[in-house]
């Protein structure tokens, strides 16, 4: 059974139960075709099984290899972009320590690589690099996506020329296709420890294969925690659960009823400031999945209570046009208590002897009550407490969702058209040879 909950009773007013339940055979319907492989993009959905079918033997292996990087490495660097990186720094950023680079630490600290073209970025990273002990993990399918192969060229250069050709091999980890690719060619070549990025998973979607798994568990978390979660996930999620107690379902549901209301943008909120990069990691999958054929709800994230103090003035009263999705945390890992002071001259003795937590449960409170009353519905989701099974939950959970969510709205969920036209601009203005009719017609545009 699923620690995670659904409670959409604060859309009610703006949608009805009726309107919701209206989904409730498409849902089914859609659950069905994502796990018999019968709808758009069906050659894509390994996800759909992939908790349940990680081996033991999987597993321990992945967890092998971190144990080698964490012996020859204090920090490894991961290269990829997209769904090659959103996906571990979201879960390595929720479970960390906010303040593991001020501390000692046991395990390798995980930075990252190639999710940007920054000069100054890589300029710093190599600085930061010498002298240390460090390794690479690099993830690319085809090992010729611009912004990590520039990275992966420049890195594995240093590294070789600080520990030698030889040694680097030991610190350099290739995740990317069986057969076929530049990075797969370099890594046969050289020796490197490799994994595979399974065909019919999608980057946005890959964070339970080695892609996440490797830099998650170098990074010193249990993955068979966060798989196990996932798996659970699975478990509550299928075609034969009923709808009112399928989360995915459910969300995949409310959220487009809202969308038929007009509400097209989601507004996704955390009171936890560990959840930023889970936020990035969700707008990714939701964006690049839904966002085709001039529909698909557009998402968008806010950390709160910080940005009460920015983005709450156009929440409470800009456009109508949004609503929210709370992810909440039952529980903090940690426990402080406000003080009392003699003084009381910023007038907070009211809360003294409660926890943070309670007062940062009541200003959610508050805050959804105040965005509702302001016309903007708000669905909350969530989870016991911040670990690596509930995390795992949540994942499998928004995973599913988005896939139904995408069939309800009839694109293909799993492909990503869009994504090349800013590189055949960005390669025609760079003269890439085979770019040459291109880089005339846009050099003929930009007179």
């Amino acid at each position: 059974m699923s620690n995670l909950k659904v409670d959409y009773s604060k859309t009610l007013g703006f949608i009805s139960k009726a309107d919701v339940l209206a989904y409730k055979d498409a849902v089914k319907q859609n659950i069905t075709a994502l796990y018999k492989q019968t709808g758009k993009g069906n050659d894509f959905l390994g996800w759909v099984n992939l908790p349940s079918s990680i081996s033991a033997a999987e597993i321990a292996d992945i967890k092998s290899t971190a144990q080698k990087m964490k012996q020859l490495c204090e920090v490894v660097v991961v290269i990829g972009i997209g769904g090659s990186y959103l996906g571990a720094k979201a879960v390595i950023d929720a479970l960390s320590d906010s303040f593991a680079q001020l501390k000692p630490h046991n395990n390798p600290l995980v930075v990252f690589a190639g999710q940007n073209i920054g000069e100054d970025y890589l300029t710093e990273l190599q600085g930061v690099l010498k002298n240390r002990k460090w390794g690479i993990v690099v993830i690319s399918k085809s090992g010729t996506t611009t912004e990590p192969a520039i990275a992966f060229r420049i890195l594995k250069a240093d590294c070789e020329a600080q520990f030698g050709k030889k040694e680097a091999v030991d610190r350099i980890v290739a995740i990317t296709d069986a057969k076929r690719g530049a990075l797969r060619t370099l890594a046969d070549q050289e020796g490197y420890k490799t994994y595979v990025i399974p065909d019919n998973v999608g980057g946005r979607f890959s964070v339970l294969t080695p892609v996440g798994l490797l830099p998650i568990a170098i990074a010193g978390f249990d993955i068979e925690q966060l798989v196990g979660g996932a798996a659970e996930m699975e478990k509550s999620t299928g075609a034969d659960i009923d709808f009112e107690q399928n989360p995915s379902a459910v969300y995949a549901a409310v959220r487009n009823a809202l969308y038929k209301k007009g509400k097209g943008i989601e507004l996704t909120a955390n009171y936890n400031p560990k959840l930023h990069f889970f936020a990035e990691w969700w707008k990714q999958l939701y964006g690049e999945s839904e966002g085709k054929e001039q529909k698909g709800i557009f998402p968008a994230s806010v950390d709160f209570t910080s940005d009460l103090h920015s983005m709450g003035q156009y929440i409470q009263q800009g456009q109508r046009c949004l609503f929210e999705t709370v992810i909440s945390i039952e529980k903090p890992n940690s426990s402080l208590q406000i003080p009392s002071d003699a003084a009381n001259l910023d007038g907070l003795n009211f809360l003294s002897g409660k926890h943070i937590d309670e007062v940062n449960k009541m200003a959610e409170l508050g805050t959804i009550l105040a965005h509702v009353d302001g016309g903007v519905p708000n669905i909350r989701i969530s989870i016991p407490k911040l670990d690596e099974f509930n995390l795992g939950q949540l994942i499998y959970f928004y995973e599913l969702a988005c896939g139904i969510s995408g069939y309800i709205l009839d694109v293909n969920p799993f492909d990503q058209p869009g994504v090349e036209a800013y590189k055949k601009n960005m390669f025609a203005l760079l003269d890439k040879p085979g770019y040459e009719a291109e880089s005339a017609a846009i050099k003929e545009k930009l007179k």
